[in-house]
């Protein structure tokens, strides 16, 4: 990422999260590159599980944060088509971009710049953001398509994919996904609750017609076209029913939590979560 449009990004790792899924996906005793690792909220655990990490980080506050996980930190944008040349003749079994295409220009070449990076055997584990989610659909019927300090309107984010794109994406990089899970978030659970609260119940009810519109993020394994794996096509899988993920999650439950939650900002709501991890209470 440039300058003016780093992101750090710094949270707790719960079961139903990308970051979660990220993490089962590598597996333990892995040889990892890690790119735009941030100051390592995903990067600690696949050190916790006995995996040798390079990272590559544009921020100097957060390589002197990871660095205590990592082998060795490359500092690094990921927009310099260059990149690679860092990394020299090495190769890595695992190459890890969880929540880091949608923040450069090019991520179709970033992506197909992973390819050779890749030994033997070797795969990709990747999570983006939905552009398609209902909640963000809201945004739009409301005239209110809004960036956000967080979550799936991010300013910082540039590029945006709907399923149809993601598989598309992967697919002309050379790559076939051979896992894929999603974090399913019902729009009263996501940050834009209050935009989805103002449609009218036949426009909530018309939208209901999108199988995936409560993806908010997608999360996959993806290996070289010529590896060992059966190919997966994303737009033939399940989608699971929301779950209690997520600080707005009793919003499920409780019209009541949900309208009032949808009043709070994400500031209100980043320093509430932040109160209750501190206190030690599950959110």
């Amino acid at each position: 990422m440039t300058a003016p449009q780093r992101h750090k990004y710094e949270y707790q790792v719960n079961p139903d999260t990308a970051a979660a899924k990220v993490i089962r996906m590598v597996g333990d005793n892995r040889r990892v590159l890690e790119l735009g690792s941030g100051p390592g909220s995903i990067t600690r655990h696949l050190h916790g599980n006995g995996c040798r990490v390079t990272a590559l980080e544009l921020d100097a506050e957060a390589i002197a944060i990871v660095s205590e996980f990592c082998e060795r930190v490359h500092p690094c944008n990921l927009n310099d088509a260059q990149w690679p040349a860092l990394l020299g003749n090495e190769r890595f079994p695992v190459i890890v971009a969880a929540d880091v295409l949608e923040h450069l220009y090019d991520p179709w070449g970033t992506l197909k710049k992973m390819l050779p990076l890749l030994s033997e055997g070797g795969c990709v584990v990747i999570s983006l953001p939905h552009v398609a989610h209902s909640a963000v659909v809201a945004c739009l019927l409301n005239e209110d398509f809004e960036y956000q300090p967080w979550g799936l309107l991010d300013r910082t984010h540039i590029r945006f994919w709907g399923i149809r794109n993601i598989q598309k994406l992967f697919d002309e990089a050379g790559f076939k996904i051979v896992e894929a899970d999603f974090v399913v978030r019902a729009p009263e659970q996501t940050e834009f609750a209050g935009r989805w609260r103002k449609l009218p119940r036949e426009a909530r009810k018309a939208l209901e017609w999108n199988r995936f519109g409560n993806v908010y993020q997608v999360v996959l394994r993806a290996v070289p076209l010529a590896a060992d794996g059966e190919a997966l096509q994303l737009e033939s899988l399940d989608v699971p029913a929301p779950g209690a993920g997520g600080f707005s999650a009793g919003a499920r439950r409780s019209r009541l939590l949900a309208f009032l939650i949808s009043f709070l900002s994400l500031e209100t709501r980043a320093r509430i979560s932040r109160l209750l991890q501190r206190l030690g209470i599950r959110h």
